[in-house]
């Protein structure tokens, strides 16, 4: 099966264990991989023969704005089940990203990192 990756996806969020993220917010960042047929928009050039990826962007970054989960593995899911109601999904890959998660000495990031099919 074909994909698409979109990498990148940035957006200002309020889920997290502790009353403050769910507050005050923080940013997370988002990798998709979608899998999708890509045969038929490649013979045709046509865009309504394909996933118009700008239309995944816009979910993730909706999910992400409106959403107020505990837990960092709710939102990876919810954003990879309304991705796959998009009508040419057929698999998604969520990587979700938190880039500066509220742990004393510590200065990376936490990544979830889903597969979830039709």
């Amino acid at each position: 099966m074909d994909a698409i990756e979109v990498k990148g996806i940035r957006s200002y969020g309020y889920t997290g264990l502790f009353p403050e993220e769910r507050s005050l917010g923080q940013w997370f960042e988002v990798d998709l991989t979608l899998w999708v047929d890509l045969q038929p928009s490649a013979k045709s050039d046509d865009i309504k023969d394909t996933l118009d990826y700008r239309q995944a962007i816009t979910i993730v970054k909706h999910i992400i704005k409106t959403a107020k989960f505990a837990l960092v593995e709710k939102l990876a899911e919810v954003i990879a089940q309304d991705l796959l109601e998009m009508e040419k999904v057929n698999q998604v890959r969520v990587k979700l990203s938190k880039p500066n998660p509220p742990i004393p000495d510590f200065d990376g990031s936490i990544t979830i990192d889903i597969t979830r099919s039709k």
